[in-house]
Order: structure tokens, then C-alpha cells, then sequence
């Protein structure tokens, strides 16, 4: 199972620190549109940061014509081959989260969570609101059950 970054929507303020930060990262440069993590207002009061879920089986490499990506076994992280990504975008037609994107190169980008970077995502190190972890699937899983089950004893008491 591997890890991803998560948003606790009750925190995200909507901010996007994260895809400034993610940018300067990747991009040089404080450009959320090359952003590897997007910020989406929900409701009103409701935003959501989407990135990569570093899926177990993900539909974007299976949906790449040219076999220009692959998924690393040791961190999740989807890999682009550069000199295969045409930028056709199915994989980003494909991708359920919306994590893609297709930079100004017509090349894939998506989050590997600045897995060339020592404290880890910059989005998660900078989030003013601590919105941002590193989890898995199996421990929001988790922590949704307890959270249920907390509810149902508030409602029969």
C-alpha cells in the first residue's frame, strides 16, 4: 500500500499555499497552473486539494498509448518518460481524481510527492491550516469507521 497526500476537508481553508509551493518546487517559479496538486471549492464553505492517490492500480498507465508511464514499485509514484509522453492527455482523460496535468512541454505531470526532497511534500510542509498528510487508503478507511461509529453513539444517546 502507498502513501499519498490527503486533505482533511474541514481544515483546507482554500488557500492554495500547497500549489504555490508545489510549483516553486517543481516549476521554480509561484505558478499554481503548474501545479502538481489543485485546490477545488466544493461547496461554499467546502475546498479540496486533489492530487495523485499513487493508485494500486492506476488507470492513467494502463490508458497511455505509448507506455510513456509507469508506477514505481518502491514509493506509488507514477514515472513519465519523456522521450515517450506526446502529451495526447489519456492519461488525464483516465484519471479519476483529476491529477494530471499536461505541462507547457506536452508533457504528464503528476504529484510524486517531491520525492527528490528531503522533508518530503512541500505542500504538506507548508500548509498553514495542517490540512495536508501523507496517508494510505487503508487508514482513511480506518479512520472513517471510527468516525461512524462514533456518530451512530452520539445519535443513540
Amino acid at each position: 500500500m502507498h502513501n499519498f497526500v490527503s486533505v482533511d476537508i474541514a481544515k483546507c481553508s482554500g488557500c492554495r499555499v500547497c500549489e504555490f509551493m508545489c510549483s516553486m518546487e517543481k516549476n521554480g517559479a509561484f505558478n499554481p497552473t503548474k501545479s502538481r496538486i489543485r485546490v477545488v471549492r466544493i461547496y461554499p464553505n467546502t475546498n479540496a486539494a486533489l492530487n495523485c492517490r499513487m493508485c494500486e492500480d492506476p488507470a492513467c498507465v494502463g490508458a497511455c498509448p505509448r507506455d510513456a508511464l509507469k508506477q514505481s514499485e518502491e514509493t506509488g509514484a507514477i514515472l513519465v518518460d519523456e522521450n515517450l509522453c506526446n502529451g495526447c492527455g489519456w492519461c488525464v482523460q483516465s484519471c479519476e481524481f483529476g491529477a494530471i496535468i499536461i505541462d507547457s512541454t506536452a508533457t504528464a505531470r503528476m504529484c510524486d510527492k517531491c520525492s527528490d526532497r528531503e522533508n518530503g511534500p512541500a505542500c504538506v510542509e507548508w500548509c498553514p491550516e495542517e490540512a495536508l498528510t501523507l496517508t494510505t487508503t487503508d487508514l482513511i478507511s480506518q479512520k472513517t469507521r471510527i468516525e461512524a461509529v462514533k456518530e451512530m453513539a452520539n445519535t443513540e444517546s
